[in-house]
């Protein structure tokens, strides 16, 4: 009866509703991301959808019904994110060039203006003129008043105007004001009205309209700017900006994500402003992954081996030494931050000593191992103990036999074992804690730098939080550059973890 109705109508209906209920809501997804621009999501999406319903209708996909799932969330937040972060590396992303070509144009010529050498500024009222927009300009230093539109100027006569207490005019014969909440809105606030020909008058605010020329042309058949005011000539310089033709220094902000292709790769070998300090970063990274592989590995063995005698209270004993695996990482890391500080922390108060742990690199890399090594421990205390307890009791007694003493028995017997099974755990770890971001950014923030010098790498900075602080920790944000030594992270981990696999021969047992 259970599997006639597991199998029968019941099934295929509450597959129809699950399916009916993912494909809404993929399909408002997709329809969002469409609306907004971000085709490569929508059609992600509307993929996603096709193969939802052919493979859960479809009685040749039995297989498929179970890894479509893992592949679409596999390609969503594994694969696509690998590639955006390879691509991203080929351009000029950065501060100041983040927008487009098209957005970059219309901000320069936005922003390409020059105030007039009184850098005048009058109180305005915003409306319309005989059906156009308009400004009511008081030009009260001259006691003068006209009409401005974005064509020409009417003079208006004092006799002729309606003003405040403050001789601002605010009427004038065929003048319509807007009401103050339509100004913002309006096409009004955007236009740029008549002055004197070479001038213009910009809305600056509700009440006030100041005086500027156009400093820059943009000529579209050449694809270049002309400099109104010098004449100098700014050219596209294949890298995201405009540059003037005379000093190829001088260029034209906002620029846009131009490509650049191999450009940023090669700023880690060439550019001393980045290679040497990502050569430092690199050596730390592995010095501080190798550390805490070790220390954690050996300080979690030493405690199994401890605890795998029959002692009276090992359970209690294995409790606590789980309890800093339970803790929230986060929580512990704060808390030891705290017990490091050198005025107030727990640990200079059990030395009787000052010690700077922060500001000091050597101080503050043993603190990040230490912290680590507590964070980490209880960890391989646990994958430790299950593997002593997976070893076959007879070889130890063969080795005994044979007239190993205990020590001979570890390091010819018990050690290897344990290698040979833990091998993947120990490359995993090393992988981790190569990107352990959490650690360093929460505890030591990478530091300590010099920023009065313009560092970004600090003494304890890994790759990733040097990556950070390229992408993110600065005025200069350079996420083509994060970008591209991301990749160069990935092959590494990679390149690593494939050779520490290999030597271990650990996959062998699997062929």
């Amino acid at each position: 009866m259970i599997t006639a109705i597991i199998r029968g109508k019941v099934a295929l209906a509450i597959k129809l509703v699950l399916v009916a209920i993912v494909t809404a809501v993929l399909l408002t997804l997709s329809q969002s991301a469409f609306a907004k621009g971000e085709y490569a999501i929508a059609g992600f999406l509307f993929i996603a959808i096709l193969l939802i319903n052919f493979t859960y209708f479809s009685k040749r996909t039995v297989p498929l019904k179970f890894f479509l799932p893992g592949i679409l969330l596999l390609t969503a937040f594994v694969l696509t994110p690998i590639l955006y972060t390879l691509v991203m590396s080929t351009f000029n992303y950065k501060t100041g060039n983040y927008i487009s070509k098209e957005e970059a144009i219309g901000r320069i010529q936005a922003l390409a203006l020059e105030p007039d050498e009184n850098a005048s500024v009058f109180d305005i009222v915003v409306g319309e003129y005989q059906g156009s927009p308009a400004i009511l300009v008081s030009d009260i230093n001259n006691n003068a008043y006209f009409i401005s539109t974005p064509d020409q100027r009417f003079p208006v006569s004092n006799a002729a105007i309606t003003a405040d207490e403050y001789g601002v005019a605010r009427s004038a014969p065929e003048f319509t004001p807007l009401e103050s909440g339509d100004i913002s809105s309006s096409k009004a606030a955007k236009e740029r009205y008549y002055f004197d020909g070479t001038y213009f008058i910009a809305v600056e605010n509700l009440n006030a309209g100041a005086v500027f020329r156009q400093s820059l042309e943009y000529l579209p058949q050449q694809d270049v700017f002309r400099s109104l005011i010098t004449g100098d000539i700014y050219r596209d310089n294949n890298n995201g900006n405009y540059a003037n033709e005379n000093d190829k220094a001088e260029i034209l902000e906002p620029g846009w994500r131009d490509p650049t292709w191999f450009s940023n790769y090669i700023r880690l070998f060439n550019d001393e402003r980045v290679r040497n300090p990502l050569i430092s970063v690199f050596i730390w990274t592995m010095v501080f992954a190798t550390l805490t592989v070790l220390t954690q590995f050996s300080f979690g063995l030493l405690l199994a081996l401890a605890l795998n005698k029959p002692i009276r209270g090992r359970r209690i004993y294995r409790s606590i030494l789980v309890l800093p695996y339970a803790m929230p990482s986060v929580m512990s890391i704060l808390i030891w931050g705290g017990m490091f500080n050198t005025e107030f922390g727990a640990i200079n108060e059990i030395l009787g000593r000052d010690i700077a742990w922060f500001q000091d690199p050597t101080f503050a890399r043993a603190a990040v191992i230490l912290v680590n090594l507590w964070l980490g421990f209880p960890y391989f205390y646990l994958v430790s103990s299950g593997a002593l307890q997976a070893i076959p009791s007879e070889l130890l007694e063969a080795a005994a036999i044979d007239g190993a003493n205990a020590r001979q028995i570890f390091r010819k017997v018990t050690l290897p074992l344990l290698l040979q099974i833990l091998s993947p755990l120990l490359i995993a770890s090393f992988a981790f804690n190569f990107n352990n971001f959490n650690l360093i950014y929460l505890l030591t923030g990478g530091g300590p730098r010099n920023q009065l010098d313009g560092e970004i790498a600090g003494a304890t900075d890994i790759l990733i939080s040097y990556t950070y602080q390229i992408a993110f920790g600065n005025n200069l944000q350079d996420l083509g550059l994060a970008s591209a030594i991301s990749v160069l992270i990935f092959f590494l981990v990679a390149s690593i973890s494939l050779y520490g696999v290999r030597k271990s021969k650990v996959l062998e047992s699997f062929s």
